[in-house]
């Protein structure tokens, strides 16, 4: 697969120069227009993943691949992108406007966890399709933030990461209550639960840089966290719903989607990569939770 692209690389993608203000150890933040970026002179988007998280806001109808998942946007949507996760826009030739802002963890170092935010996370809605009337308010924050990043005031950036969170909030209001992120005390069962999550997350994505996840059991994740194992089934089953052995199976399941969709990898290379020992032994796993087979998914038939 290709390399992760960082913020040096978008620059280099986009502009053919780099800017002289990136600062990898105080975080990096910038926004731009899409144009000339779309319309009939659009360059297509790679898929890939980035080291760096993007939110924009576009007019147009386009369609773009998270992970495994297909969305389509019919007239004018707001899209939240982040380093766990692969994705490329298609038919951006159809989309008329736009604008997006990217920044890096650092950026955030000491304001928050963004992966606690759903739109940011795996399993998470990562596209929101908009009314005229929600376009226009998540536009007027977009125009503050070009105003803000070049005016000379000495907090900007405090005000910049203020227009970030707004976004996170305005799209997750947006969605039912039933699936909001939900603020609750933070339990011992929630903050082991959190660090599980956060150690599955650092085993993908897989690539050139990361060839093989290194934890595969409930064991071997309820060792790293120094737990007992059925103390850590009890803490996931209580906050997920899920055993954790579920929770692990269905992460490798979207991970085998996105490399038998998007890697050149054959599948015993996979199977390696997803830590099974045998390729029948990773067929097996494939069949019994995607009912088909890794060749028939890849395949389309």
């Amino acid at each position: 697969m290709e390399k992760v692209e960082s913020i040096e690389d978008f620059y280099q993608r986009r502009f053919n120069n780099l800017p002289g203000f990136i600062q990898q150890d105080l975080g990096h933040f910038n926004v731009f227009r899409l144009e000339p970026f779309v319309g009939p002179r659009a360059k297509p988007v790679p898929y890939k993943r980035r080291d760096y998280f993007k939110v924009m806001l576009l007019q147009g109808q386009g369609k773009v691949f998270y992970a495994d998942k297909v969305f389509t946007v019919k007239k004018q949507a707001l899209s939240f992108s982040n380093p766990q996760i692969p994705y490329k826009w298609e038919n951006t030739d159809h989309i008329s406007w736009g604008v997006f802002c990217i920044f890096n963890a650092q950026f955030f170092h000491q304001f928050g966890k963004l992966n606690q935010y759903e739109v940011f996370q795996p399993q998470g809605n990562h596209i929101f399709e908009l009314t005229d009337e929600q376009f226009e308010k998540a536009n007027q924050v977009f125009f503050r933030m070009f105003e803000e990043i070049e005016s000379d005031y000495i907090h900007k950036f405090d005000v910049l990461r203020n227009q970030v969170h707004e976004l996170l909030h305005f799209a997750m209001k947006m969605q039912p209550s039933s699936s909001h992120f939900e603020q609750q005390p933070f339990n011992a069962a929630q903050r082991i639960t959190t660090l599980f999550q956060e150690l599955l997350e650092r085993q993908v994505p897989i690539d050139k840089s990361h060839l093989q996840i290194q934890l595969r059991s409930a064991s071997d994740y309820a060792q790293q966290l120094n737990v007992h194992v059925n103390h850590l089934n009890k803490a996931v089953k209580e906050i997920t719903g899920k055993t954790s052995t579920q929770v692990i199976a269905e992460r490798i399941l979207q991970e085998a989607k996105i490399l038998l969709h998007h890697s050149p990898w054959n599948v015993g290379e996979i199977a390696f990569a997803l830590g099974f020992k045998e390729v029948t032994h990773f067929n097996n796993f494939f069949k019994k939770h995607a009912l088909t087979s890794p060749l028939k998914f890849r395949t389309g038939k």
